[in-house]
């Protein structure tokens, strides 16, 4: 989950409709004639329904739209470690041939992902739980077994984007869901999604990998732990990279004995793990949510660096990306959703949304909201049929029901937002005016602490005595409700021993 970031964002508008572009140019991937082909894997003969040159340009025709989603962290010399390594493993993987790409998003959750032809993508979120290079190389070499078993390319019939623990597919009905396609385009981390049988192959090309590149893959085991962790703690909200496995204490001894029989094939000796310089290199890396990019608090939205903000109704659930923030009621009736408008006027947006998002516009007034000027518009979205030009025969079941839809665009500064909220019509008066005073309460951010709010950073601290992980850390100050957050970050426990100078990360300002 990302933080909403708008800055730099004009550029990237024409961005929001590449993702139902992906969609359906992945979709159409099933009707292309199959053919034999060689898995460089496994060496058998396999269907596939595209050449590794498709394969590549859909990689390619990817890689925008994610960076324009999520953003590159910015960090050189993180970027310049993930390539490096990377491009040291593709070289030893069953299909050294490619172009590897490798990236670091700026993206507060703990996940890993890849796309085909060879573009593999870290979240700063991992790489801040991380705690050392072995365990870094265990996941890359998952990752990029992936890629070179071709699974992508074995899964096309039954996934094409895995939403990843996101507002539309947490709070909504089916009712909404079904109808919600224009919210959803950008909302999710782009993962596709695996089965187990991928997954456990991918997990021992990762531990094949990172240990012909010099590391001991038994540190992939561990991190999974910490996975497995970091799932129990958030409760419903699993971490992409187990949502396949419904038993990672199983998957943890499986990379463990995979470990052991790849370890009997070589010196023991020579494998590294790197602890003390991955932790100084992460040293700084942005933990969590970065609130530069807009955060919530006390049931109202901020966003320091675009000087605004509005009330989030109270109770319900939100979402925040870099293109938009998402709001979901408790009763998954209704979802308000902020983004940016596309055009040089309030009209230009408003006639842009409704032709993008195939709208049938009831009502629109010109009004102001704070002093700014705005655009209040009702529309319904068109039917199925509608979009597709069909007419529906006389007898024919009758047409369901489509959203109804509030949407304010307010300009402001050299941008226009756009505020739309969405129920069923049957339910949509009853949502009217807690969509209306979200919307109406769009305002100019004045207050310095929010203006000058800062994320908190991983900062290295080297431990002064002997002790336990608990004692430890309330010498850093923690405070007792973050104990096993920062425990978790750190891979440990909080009665185990830790000892004068061992290395923790603390993050702090």
């Amino acid at each position: 989950m990302k933080p909403f970031n708008f800055k730099s964002m004009v550029m990237k508008t024409t961005n929001f409709s590449k993702f139902a572009q992906l969609l359906l140019f992945c979709s159409a991937i099933i009707f292309i004639v199959t053919a034999c082909s060689r898995n460089p894997v496994t060496g058998k003969k396999e269907m596939s329904f595209t050449s590794e040159e498709k394969e590549i340009a859909l990689g390619k025709s990817y890689d925008p739209s994610i960076q324009a989603q999520f953003g590159v962290y910015d960090d050189a010399k993180l970027q310049n470690f993930i390539t490096e390594k990377g491009k040291q493993m593709g070289k030893i993987s069953h299909r050294p041939h490619l172009d590897y790409q490798f990236k670091v998003v700026d993206s507060p959750i703990v996940n890993a992902f890849a796309v085909p032809g060879g573009y593999i993508y870290f979240t700063r979120g991992i790489m801040a739980h991380f705690n050392n290079e072995a365990e870094f190389a265990g996941v890359l070499g998952h990752e990029i077994g992936h890629v070179t078993a071709r699974h992508f390319i074995s899964q096309q019939r039954n996934q094409i984007f895995a939403q990843v623990g996101l507002i539309a597919g947490v709070v909504l009905s089916q009712d909404i869901r079904n109808n919600a396609d224009m919210f959803q385009q950008s909302l999710g981390l782009l993962m596709l999604k695996f089965g187990r049988d991928d997954e456990s192959q991918s997990d021992k090309l990762g531990v094949e990998y990172s240990t012909k590149i010099g590391y001991d893959s038994h540190n992939m085991a561990n991190f999974f732990n910490t996975l497995k962790r970091l799932s129990a703690k958030a409760g419903q909200t699993i971490p992409t990279f187990l949502s396949s496995h419904p038993d990672p204490g199983d998957r943890y001894n499986k990379v463990k004995q995979m470990s052991n029989e790849w370890q009997a094939k070589v010196d023991k000796n020579t494998l590294k793990t790197n602890r003390d310089s991955y932790l100084r290199m992460i040293e700084g890396i942005v933990y969590g949510e970065d609130p530069r990019q807009g955060f919530v608090e006390n049931w109202n939205f901020y966003h320091p660096e675009l000087k605004f903000q509005f009330p989030v109704p109270r109770g319900w659930k939100h979402q925040n990306s870099p293109t938009q923030f998402v709001m979901g009621a408790t009763d998954q009736k209704a979802m308000m959703l902020l983004t940016l408008g596309k055009g040089n006027s309030l009209e230009e947006a408003a006639q842009n949304a409704a032709t993008q998002y195939k709208l049938n516009v009831r009502e629109s007034r010109k009004t102001t909201v704070n002093g700014l000027p705005a655009l209040a518009m009702i529309s319904d979205q068109q039917a199925q049929q509608q979009q597709q030009g069909q007419s529906q025969q006389q007898g024919q079941q009758q047409q369901q029901p489509t959203p109804r839809i509030l949407t304010y665009f307010i300009k402001y500064g050299d941008l226009i937002y756009a505020i739309h909220g969405m129920a069923m019509p049957a339910d949509f008066d009853r949502y009217f005016n807690t969509f209306n005073n979200t919307m109406t309460g769009f305002k100019k951010l004045n207050d310095p602490d929010k203006l000058n709010r800062l994320p908190e950073r991983v900062r290295i601290k080297t431990v002064t005595q002997d002790g336990t992980v608990q004692s430890v850390f309330q010498s850093f100050g923690i405070k007792q409700d973050r104990m096993e957050e920062i425990a978790i970050l750190n891979s440990m426990h909080l009665r185990d021993p830790i000892k004068r100078g061992t290395l923790v990360k603390i993050p702090g300002k």
